[in-house]
């Protein structure tokens, strides 16, 4: 069968149906990236805001529409809504997340093992969904109580995998050419915290770079309250990439705590300063969810200011979206649609602006850049585009397409969205 794969939503969306693509293969099917060829499709769908949720809705409706002989849905939205799901055109079969992990062996009618104990090499998803890092799962599901979160209700209690199924999805990566790997997670900060014998993330990174010869490790999302200083002493292996994405969702002390958030701006501010003290030229980025229920204008102006502070390299800026079942859904003080979408503008001005500040303290200076694309450029030169170790954006011109490779490039120019440099050849 020709098998065709998408998602929406994280990048732990990203690494199921990477493994997915292996599973798929290792059975004796190929991928394919034109969707009217699929035999089958499956969409990893995501519930996280209702924008996703009619994403989903939208890519299940698109395959439908291609002609496609068997959509199988899985993912958070269909978990949260199978009745809604199974009843959108073209879907055979709705998959809940606790059972995604057996995806592959359901579909096809054969035995797990047959598909989770192998090893093949890996080999990037044709089509849109084409990455040239590697992202690997390790962890799922999560035990915080954010009032907000409808994450945590469709993807379960906290579950690790161990370092051993972790170290050979990532040498199936290596083999395959792969020069970054993603660790990715729902809760990836809580790595190991279910072990009979509990570990930490950092044990499974010190495995990671001890056993495999992974070029760069990158880290996704990571709950503060889950870092302690001596966290950082691991940076001091330059495999690690410089860039921590440690969600805010709001700079003010009481929108936190009825967040239900462990942290406060102050501890926030303590653990960031920390970090950047141990991880020269660190790029931190985060999450901020404006129009939080209750969120007044003195809390949004104590929020943004704080924000502002921070010098983030980055961010996401996500209006409040109310889901069934969250028990934010129930706090008073709903705040308007008109005055959330305008406090979300405000705090992506302050994002955006701090982010180009952050890009020009690398003007004239030297990144290592992994090339994910390159694209006809005028006459015989290439467009590539990257991201550093440190997780920007970086483009440039060359006389040859340079995909998958780790360049040095000498930073010339800071544009709108990124940097411009010269590729250095010694």
């Amino acid at each position: 069968m020709k098998i065709f794969l998408d998602m929406v939503g994280c990048r732990l969306n990203q690494a199921e149906i990477e493994a997915y693509a292996s599973q798929f293969r290792l059975a004796g099917h190929s991928l394919t990236s034109d969707i009217h060829s699929a035999d089958l499709v499956v969409i990893n769908t995501c519930s996280v805001t209702a924008a996703a949720a009619a994403d989903s809705r939208q890519k299940i409706r698109q395959a439908a529409r291609s002609g496609s002989r068997q959509i199988i849905a899985t993912g958070c939205y269909a978990t949260l809504d199978p009745a809604t799901v199974s009843q959108l055109p073209g879907v055979s079969q709705v998959i809940p997340n606790l059972e995604k992990d057996q995806l592959v062996s359901s579909v096809l009618n054969i035995p797990s093992a047959n598909t989770e104990h192998a090893i093949i090499q890996r080999e990037p998803i044709p089509g849109s969904r084409l990455r040239t890092r590697a992202f690997i799962k390790v962890q799922d599901g999560c035990d915080n109580l954010c009032t907000y979160c409808v994450t945590r209700l469709a993807r379960g209690k906290g579950r690790s995998r161990s370092i051993e199924a972790v170290l050979t999805d990532i040498n199936s990566a290596l083999a395959g050419g792969s020069l970054e790997i993603v660790l990715t997670g729902v809760h990836l900060g809580s790595w190991g915290a279910d072990f009979t014998s509990p570990m930490h993330l950092s044990d499974l990174i010190k495995a990671i770079l001890q056993f495999t010869n992974t070029p760069r490790l990158h880290l996704s999302s990571l709950e503060p309250w889950d870092l302690t200083p001596g966290f950082f002493e691991l940076w001091q292996n330059s495999r690690l990439s410089r860039h921590l994405h440690l969600p805010l969702q709001s700079g003010c002390a009481a929108t936190l705590h009825r967040m239900g958030r462990k942290i406060t701006p102050a501890s926030y501010a303590n653990l960031v300063n920390q970090a950047r003290s141990a991880i020269p030229s660190l790029a931190i980025t985060t999450d901020i969810i404006t129009g939080f229920p209750g969120e007044t204008e003195a809390e949004f102006s104590e929020s943004i200011a704080f924000v502002d502070d921070m010098h983030f390299a980055g961010g996401h800026v996500f209006t409040f979206s109310p889901h069934p079942g969250t028990a934010a859904l129930k706090l008073p003080g709903r705040v308007t649609p008109r005055i959330s979408k305008s406090r979300n503008a405000s705090m992506r001005q302050v994002l955006q602006a701090s982010s180009q500040s952050f890009h020009q303290l690398f003007l004239h200076n030297n990144l290592s850049v992994l090339w994910e694309k390159a694209s006809p450029a005028n006459g015989h030169m290439w467009e590539l585009s990257g991201l550093s170790d440190n997780y920007l954006r970086v483009r440039s011109l060359f006389s040859s397409p340079c995909r998958n490779q780790i360049m040095n490039v000498f930073i010339s120019a800071v544009e709108a969205e990124g940097l411009f440099g010269e590729i250095q050849l010694s």
